[in-house]
């Protein structure tokens, strides 16, 4: 080995020591861009007691809650506030995402320049009443158009659905201010509304609820994959993803719609803030790897039908985001026209 390579392999090793020594040295933090108790907060305190004994010396991680549901406040913090010593990660619900794409004028953070960690991915599938001939294919949701969704806001994980259907050419009236799945499914069992998008925890239970009411599935939001693509869904074998639906969208709808699809797929993301140093990151993405093996933390996702994944998938997540940023004006305008919606 040459005398400058030499230097250059003890210089990193160094480096690596000091970042190993730095974290090791004292308690770490874990911010929670969520109210106490709230999902995100569950998360949170779930996964710090599985990161500590990957790092070495086994820190206590201390989780700070900051904020609204929607993650909003905890996303300012992390980029305003936090140093990027690989002291401090932060826990995140995939709503932020949204709000970012949409444009709230709360939202004064960048998610596609946050260092990966780890993600617990979630499941996007829409249902729609049976129709009498037609199948629950892009025919069947033609023929059933305009299509009345059950709806919380276009700022909301129906974003998806809302582009996946405009992406596919079918006419909807959506049905605005239904907040949460019971809300929802107690509007499709009164016949107020033909379809409902279900995502988060718990969607498999919530699909076979609805299919009581005469539900069936029609399409999912797939998988996210770490090279990018999007795989079929393991919890809804044989169901089609919305882009093999194909369509003739508008080429920012296609961005929009994956965007947001993207978004959606994250039930939670827990991010280091940009310039975090490397060693520091790669330890917190060692620590991340062995949490998702732990037991506990494995039970945790199986009951909630969340999958936990590693930084290089939710890497590839956040990447779909750069798509959707430079399409951003064109949803907003999108937004605006067809709901009347105009960001908070």
């Amino acid at each position: 080995m040459k005398r400058r390579e030499l230097l250059h392999a003890m210089a990193a090793t160094m480096l690596a020591g000091a970042a190993r020594a730095d974290i090791g040295g004292g308690p770490l933090t874990l911010l929670v861009a969520g109210p106490d108790g709230a999902q995100t907060s569950r998360w949170g305190n779930a996964s710090a007691l599985a990161l500590a004994p990957g790092f070495p010396g086994a820190p206590q991680i201390l989780t700070q809650a900051q904020g609204g549901l929607d993650g909003v406040t905890g996303g300012n913090q992390l980029d305003a506030l936090v140093i990027p010593d690989g002291k401090t990660a932060a826990i995140l619900p995939g709503a932020s995402l949204i709000a970012w794409l949409t444009g709230d004028s709360r939202v004064h953070f960048d998610p596609t320049r946050w260092v990966p960690i780890m993600s617990g991915g979630a499941s996007g599938v829409l249902v729609m009443r049976a129709q009498p001939g037609a199948g629950p294919n892009l025919a069947g949701l033609r023929a059933a158009a305009p299509l009345r969704l059950a709806a919380d806001q276009p700022q909301s994980s129906d974003l998806a659905a809302l582009l996946a259907l405009a992406r596919l050419g079918v006419q909807t009236a959506p049905v605005f201010g239904l907040r949460g799945i019971d809300a929802k499914t107690k509007a499709f069992a009164a016949g107020e509304v033909d379809a409902v998008f279900v995502s988060g925890e718990n969607v498999p239970a919530d699909v076979g609820a609805l299919g009581a009411s005469g539900a069936v599935p029609v399409f999912c939001l797939g998988v996210q994959q770490a090279d990018g693509s999007v795989a079929a869904d393991p919890l809804f074998p044989g169901l089609p993803d919305v882009i093999a639906f194909n369509g003739n969208a508008a080429p920012f709808l296609d961005g929009a719609y994956q965007a947001a699809a993207a978004a959606v797929r994250l039930d939670f993301l827990m991010v280091l803030p940009k310039l975090t140093d490397p060693d520091a990151v790669a330890l917190w993405r060692m620590a991340a790897d062995a949490a998702i093996a732990t037991p506990a933390l494995t039970a945790a996702a199986s009951a909630s039908a969340i999958t936990l994944q590693s930084a290089t998938i939710l890497s590839a997540g956040l990447s779909a985001l750069n798509g959707g940023a430079t399409d951003q004006p064109d949803l907003q305008a999108y937004l605006a026209k067809s709901f009347g919606w105009q960001p908070g």
